[in-house]
């Protein structure tokens, strides 16, 4: 007999248990469902709902029931549906018909959004600390790198020459929206809805604020139905995932290019690399490329929920058990890739002088050749044309801009002195784009101090995490 099967004259057929049960995956739910019930059970006793012992007897089972979920996965069935009904039938045999008592006051809608936000909550603590380690690790790569110049990109054709340091210190900002956006979705995850009953509440005099207090929630839902019913909360998390996975994602694509034979820019540590079986010379960069390919999957997660709760109406719905298992695969997802990331951008090797060669033999000293011709009097739109003009006669010539001699210079515009050649140096180049944000090294240094700013708010951040979910 199922623990509510009182109204059912016929036993479940088995193929509806293993096509409704969700023990499979809301296991992973397990402590944090004990957790939940445990702040249930002293909130029931402080409430005098229930006895002060039958509260102790209940407590006791529950960690009973904790250590022995922990030693043995197999005392779970998909005959009990969800870790909430096989927690309850593992209390009851443990400690008898007292702990048919666990349940009173509450129902399996609040009681699966409690879990789902106390294990929510914890990962989001998890990725800001890996997302924060990915971010010192491209920090330190970009300290050592102020005076490496390479080729910076838009179509995927060089544009114009700025730092190494300037490039990755991208991704640094890049990722810190993304810490700001979990960081912000923290308060929204932790609120509790315990006490919303099956939607419309409960008649018995439960303390919701006990339960808010015991488990170190900021507040608790307003509104039964939506308390049930709500999952903004995981599809807010997802979103902020997908857009963590895009931003690794299109690292992920510069590491690869930039780790092949025809860019050598940078070399991946062997230790993040595999080989082929065929071929004896190949050293494939998987981890980039594998990232970029589970990108995809946690968009899916994304669109599936959202998918899933479009059409719901209030409050709960069977549906919402599709909620779980995209959370849960967008977990693992972002916390093997940041887990990676990080030791893999320590280990890099930069090829500095591949790089400063690429800037070297190009044209993207261009812009500051007609920038240099403004300053002259020559108006831009006038200077854009003679530059180009200049730079298509290289082309056609085989050479680039600093290999002209001063006379093939003026004869573009006899404004032009001896002093273009330190002003297209591709060093000059860099440093001329000082301006906040830019890529001159007196620019990166500014950010620098950016971005250990933000590592440190984060670093507070999560001293105040540790201590509130300690």
């Amino acid at each position: 007999m199922k623990l509510w099967g009182g109204r059912f004259t016929k036993p479940t057929n088995e193929l509806v248990d293993e096509y409704t049960a969700s023990i499979s995956f809301d296991q992973k739910l397990a402590t944090y469902d004990i957790l939940g019930s445990l702040a249930h059970v002293n909130m029931l006793a402080a409430a005098g709902i229930i006895e002060a012992d039958e509260r102790d007897q209940i407590a006791e089972g529950l960690k009973k029931v904790d250590q022995l979920i922990k030693d043995n996965k197999n005392v779970l069935t998909a005959e009990n549906e969800d870790i909430h009904m096989n927690v309850e039938k593992l209390l009851i045999d443990e400690i008898g018909s007292v702990g048919g008592k666990l349940h009173t006051g509450r129902s399996r809608n609040d009681q699966i959004a409690l879990d789902m936000r106390l294990y929510l909550r914890d990962q989001v603590v998890t990725l800001v600390d890996l997302l924060s380690k990915l971010q010192t690790a491209l920090l330190n790569q970009a300290k050592a790198h102020t005076e490496t110049v390479l080729p910076g990109y838009t179509h995927l054709q060089r544009a114009q020459p700025v730092l190494f340091a300037h490039h990755l210190l991208s991704y640094v900002f890049m990722l810190q929206r993304d810490v700001e956006r979990l960081m912000d979705s923290f308060k929204r995850i932790n609120k509790s809805p315990l006490g919303a009953g099956a939607l419309a509440g409960t008649s018995f005099p439960i303390d919701r604020d006990y339960v808010k207090d015991a488990l170190n929630f900021y507040a608790i839902t307003e509104n039964s139905l939506d308390s049930v019913s709500d999952r903004d909360f995981v599809v807010e998390f997802l979103s902020g995932a997908s857009l963590i996975m895009m931003h690794l994602s299109r690292f992920s694509e510069e590491l690869v290019q930039w780790s092949s034979q025809e860019f050598n820019f940078v070399e991946l540590d062997d230790a993040f690399c595999t080989g082929s079986s065929m071929m004896p010379q190949k050293k494939n960069p998987d981890v980039p490329e594998l990232v970029r390919g589970k990108t995809g999957r946690v968009y899916g997660h994304l669109l599936g929920l959202l998918t899933t709760l479009k059409g719901l109406p209030l409050a709960y719905n069977k549906d919402m058990q599709e909620d779980k298992e995209g959370m849960f695969d967008t977990v693992e997802t972002l916390v093997g890739a940041l887990s990676l990331f990080s030791p893999m951008v320590e280990t890099m090797t930069v090829n500095k002088e591949v790089m400063y060669e690429a800037v070297v033999k190009d044209y993207s000293n261009a812009t500051d050749l007609a920038d240099y011709l403004v300053t002259k009097g020559v108006t831009f739109r006038e200077a854009h044309a003679v530059v180009g003009e200049a730079v298509l006669s290289c082309i056609e010539s085989k050479k680039y801009l600093l290999d002209l001699s001063l006379t093939e210079f003026k004869a573009f515009s006899d404004v032009i002195d001896e002093d273009i050649f330190k002003v297209l140096d591709p060093m000059a180049v860099v440093n001329a784009r000082k301006a906040k944000g830019g890529t001159a090294k007196e620019s990166v240094q500014w950010q620098f101090k950016q971005a250990d700013n933000y590592l440190n708010d984060t670093t507070l951040w999560l001293d105040d995490m540790v201590k509130l979910l300690k």
